[in-house]
């Protein structure tokens, strides 16, 4: 014969068993809270650092009605800011762009990997030959050369892997953006000497 004393005593306990699981349910959650949070404090991973080193401009000329050919060669720098995280550049095409509108042939950089803290650098040539460009832009584009100032930007757009010991994570989409003032003083025109430009130009990163 079970006595009201038995059932309270019955009651008691399955109190105390579904707090100790509550509680041990708030442990773990807890316990992983945290690990995670350290695992990402120690490998969060920070994007890939991009300095334009230089410029070389061998052509950088415009013939009607709105022709523009160009021909010039660019220094990037790429470092690895990380100390536990690899990068691996599995595509990244290169052109340069005049007020957002591409104006030299794409090209694309050689597969890398980067390991931790490591600094990368490539020295491409890029060329457009008689590219048209809009004409709505070619007002500008003139009266840019004639005031001797061109703001060209240099873009990469690829895509990058994390890689933390043998674990190697999927693609992130890459894009830079390095802005490149050039001084002219007036029209360029192709077979004279090259002008170099030293930039160091920090470049936009988003990955």
């Amino acid at each position: 014969m079970t006595t009201e004393n038995d059932c309270d005593q019955h009651d008691e306990y399955e109190e105390r068993t579904r707090k100790l699981i509550v509680w041990a349910l708030v442990g773990l959650i807890v316990v992983v809270a945290i690990v995670v949070f350290l695992v990402w404090a120690i490998l969060h991973p920070y994007g890939p650092r991009f300095i334009l080193q230089d410029v070389t401009i061998y052509d950088f000329n415009v013939s009607q009605p709105n022709l523009l050919s160009s021909n010039l060669q660019v220094t990037l720098s790429s470092r690895n800011p990380n100390d536990k995280i690899g990068i691996f550049y599995d595509r990244l095409d290169i052109y340069a762009s005049y007020r957002n509108q591409e104006v030299t042939v794409a090209r694309l950089l050689p597969t890398t990997y980067q390991g931790h803290l490591e600094v990368t650098v490539w020295s491409p040539v890029l060329i457009g030959s008689a590219v048209p460009v809009d004409p709505y832009l070619s007002p500008a584009l003139n009266e840019d050369l004639i005031a001797g100032m061109v703001l060209l930007n240099i873009k990469i757009d690829g895509w990058v892997r994390w890689k933390v010991g043998s674990w190697v994570s999927g693609g992130y989409r890459l894009h830079v953006n390095c802005p490149a003032y050039i001084i002219l003083g007036g029209h360029f025109a192709g077979g004279g000497p090259a002008i170099k430009y030293q930039l160091v130009q920090r470049c936009a990163v988003d990955v």
